[in-house]
């Protein structure tokens, strides 16, 4: 079946935000679309990928992504990109310079902030990104306007040649809602003009155009005051009107339904003069917006008199539950106490790594050395700082495990002389920031061994392609990353880069401590695919023979969670020192025959189960 026959037609559809954005990206007539996986973003491109007449690309970064759309928009088509609010940081070199040149196609960028930090390392406020760049921000409350919204932020983008920021929350990104949809619309294309003074952005070019991006700006400002998107709400109850944006909408809505409400739906730049309007009509004003007080200060600016962050948290969500003793502040009520309950006694199920995953061997091997300090990197392999690993002892932001580890090498004094210092990073974070850092490494000869997992897919988002998986974001064929070959081009010795099976705990723990004692730049690449993608093929599955197991715990240690203690006792040896014993059991429908927690149990109590008939190595589906 063809792409064009999976796609619905016009119809009323039951998409989150994320489909809703892919879905008006494809009727806006775009032709090329770009991305890096990142969660709540990931899901755009991956089912924008499905449309026909467009084409979409996994970038190696944000940053990349970006300089592709703006080639695409060079050449008079409209193009798209997307990332979550930590990508745009990378991805913002780029961005300062277009709010220079503009564009010529509409270009619209999607950044999806993780308000209350469900899967990201901070919270940060994308709104900022308009106000630096002078760039205009839609912000849609629910999955019908993130849709209309990203179809009026191309037209926008046209009518005033410039990119358009369509700010999404992980609540819009993932809740679904009835959208009303409509088909493709294709854009008449001009071609590249060629106009140096544009697009050559020396400090001689860009200066001229520094003016026109402020008469843009302005224009945009007038148009918010009349858009369709920015309305009020009337209500009953006027001792306290609302101001907000987003999801934050909704739960003002939910909280105070007689209250009126200026909803901003263009909300950058501010429609200052329609606020006004609105809060001569209020007792008082309120600004519920999430994160930081932006438009808070803005209005306060414009000598519009308001409460916000003086009564309301400055990061998580503005639930309901957050709101209404908000407003009881507000009013010099008393705020009720939240009701103490006493915490349910549940079994923990702290944050793990798959049954099998190829990290457990690196993790585990790695907890059993000692005098070294391990620099992290955002991933799967992140998980390895908890339990029953406890091996890592940094993690800052993508690619940071190289600089950190250089830095750590550089500055140690008397006490961490004699420490190693070791970075690990994955395979895609590696290609997306990780390669400038070795190259500082080996080129300014720092004592560092780097670990790089290679699963062969963006484990962390769900397994996408990257370039050393050998395909593309359809699942074709495409070049393989050879990263050793890449690893001695950025200036590591050939002898000083192995390739190791993480399954093979000796070979792992042999090169580890051979490694971290040569003074000098050395890579270690695990090459095992991910549990989780089609290319990995489990083998028969292990269990516990009870009358062997002593209860020594050491397969405990691998971390795999297939493994289970059904019973934990105390033995006193014969100095008199008493032995924690945990006896396990391995939960055959999760295990897959890796064989890691074989190699460390002493009795040889973990067998393979016996096959009632030959079996033939299953494959995993794609989550």
């Amino acid at each position: 079946m063809s792409a064009s026959q999976l796609v619905p037609a016009a119809a009323r559809l039951f998409l989150s935000g994320n489909e809703a954005v892919a879905r008006a990206v494809w009727e806006a007539g775009v032709r090329v679309a770009a991305a890096y996986p990142g969660t709540p973003s990931t899901e755009i491109l991956e089912v924008l990928a499905n449309y026909p007449d467009l084409y979409t690309e996994w970038s190696v970064n944000e940053k990349v992504s970006l300089e592709v759309a703006l080639g695409a928009s060079m050449v008079g088509a409209r193009a798209f990109c997307a990332m979550k609010h930590v990508g745009l940081n990378v991805a913002s070199d780029a961005l300062m310079t277009m709010t220079v040149t503009g564009v010529e196609g509409g270009l619209v960028i999607a950044v999806a902030d993780d308000v209350g930090m469900s899967s990201s390392q901070n919270e940060q406020d994308s709104r900022f990104w308009g106000r630096f760049a002078h760039l205009p921000v839609f912000e849609p409350a629910d999955s019908q306007e993130a849709y209309a919204m990203t179809l009026a932020a191309f037209e926008l983008s046209e009518r005033h040649d410039t990119p358009v920021i369509l700010r999404l929350t992980t609540r819009i990104c993932h809740v679904k809602g009835v959208v009303s949809t409509g088909e493709r619309s294709e854009v008449e294309q001009g071609g590249f003009t060629k106009d140096a003074r544009r697009w050559v952005m020396v400090p001689g070019h860009a200066k001229p155009r520094v003016p026109l991006m402020f008469e843009r700006e302005a224009a945009i400002r007038a148009e918010a005051e009349t858009s369709p998107f920015n309305v009020s709400v009337d209500g009953t109850d006027r001792r306290v009107g609302f101001v907000t944006s987003g999801p934050a909408y909704m739960h003002v809505r939910e909280a105070f339904p007689d209250a009126p409400v200026f909803k901003l739906g263009l909300a950058y730049p501010a429609p200052l003069e329609a606020v006004r309007r609105f809060a001569a009509s209020v007792e008082a004003l309120l600004v519920v917006e999430e994160t930081e007080p932006l438009l808070e200060n803005e209005l306060k600016a414009a000598g519009i008199a308001c409460h916000g962050k003086d009564v309301l948290p400055r990061w998580g969500e503005l639930a309901p539950e957050v709101l209404l003793p908000g407003l009881a502040r507000l009013r010099g009520e008393p705020v009720a106490e939240p009701e103490h309950l006493e915490p349910q006694q549940v079994f923990p199920r702290p944050p793990t790594l798959c049954s099998a995953c190829p990290h457990l061997g690196v993790y585990y091997t790695l907890s059993q050395l000692r005098n070294i300090v391990i620099s992290g990197d955002i991933g799967c392999y992140t998980l390895g700082a908890g339990h029953p690993w406890n091996a890592l002892d940094s993690c800052i932001s993508m690619g940071a495990s190289m600089g950190v580890a250089l830095g750590m090498d550089k500055g140690r004094g008397e006490a961490d002389k004699n420490k190693k210092v070791l970075a690990v990073i994955g395979d895609s974070t590696f290609m997306h920031m990780g390669m400038q850092g070795l190259l500082d490494i080996t080129w300014n000869r720092g004592n560092v061994t780097i670990l790089l997992l290679d699963n062969r897919t963006v484990g962390m988002t769900g397994g996408q392609e990257n370039p050393g998986s050998g395909r593309d974001i359809h699942g074709d064929e495409a070049p393989r990353i050879d990263f050793a070959k890449l690893c001695e081009a950025l200036g590591v010795k050939k002898e000083r880069i192995r390739v190791v099976d993480p399954y093979q705990l000796p070979v792992l723990f042999k090169a580890l401590r051979e490694e971290t004692k040569i003074e000098e730049p050395s890579v270690i690449i695990t090459d095992r695919p991910c549990v989780l993608i089609d290319r990995y093929e489990p083998t028969l599955p292990y269990l516990v023979k009870e009358d062997a197991c002593t209860g020594c715990g050491n397969c405990i240690d691998v971390g795999c969670p297939a493994i289970h203690v059904t019973r934990r006792d105390k033995e006193v040896k014969a100095s008199g020192k008493e032995v924690d014993l945990a006896f396990v059991r391995i939960d055959t429908s999760a295990c897959t025959g890796c064989g890691l927690c074989v190699q460390p149990c002493a009795p040889e109590a973990i067998v393979h189960v016996k096959p009632l008939r030959p079996v033939q190595p299953l494959k995993f589906l794609r989550t």
